[in-house]
């Protein structure tokens, strides 16, 4: 019987930070760029980043974006979490990177305190 490959996610380092560059575009501080995917539970918002190499455009400023969801930035916060321009909070609730591909789920916190 032919044995099957293993394959092994692992950890990978979070960005200090993301902008928002255009709607769903996110950029961090190695112009590496993230799409959101946001999905709403019963328990509160998420959003999926998931580290996608796209070509980029000329960079929107906030008066040009509609309305959204998401801060228009984050910044990596001690405790696994990060901080939105809005002042939210999110806890990392994974971050891995597999064959090539990062993916790291965020969760809204109602509470900044939260862990």
């Amino acid at each position: 019987m032919g044995e099957l490959p293993f394959f092994r996610a692992h950890a990978a380092l979070h960005p200090d930070h993301l902008w928002i560059w255009a709607k769903a575009v996110y950029v961090d501080e190695n112009q590496r760029t993230w799409l959101p995917i946001i999905i709403e539970t019963e328990s509160g918002l998420q959003v999926l980043m998931r580290q996608e190499d796209v070509a980029l455009g000329e960079a929107l400023c906030p008066s040009q974006l509609t309305p959204y969801p998401l801060p228009l930035m984050w910044q990596l916060y001690p405790g696994r979490r990060y901080r939105g321009s809005d002042s939210s909070f999110w806890r990392i609730v994974y971050h891995i990177e597999f064959s090539g591909m990062e993916d790291m789920l965020l969760e809204q916190l109602r509470d900044p305190d939260d862990e």
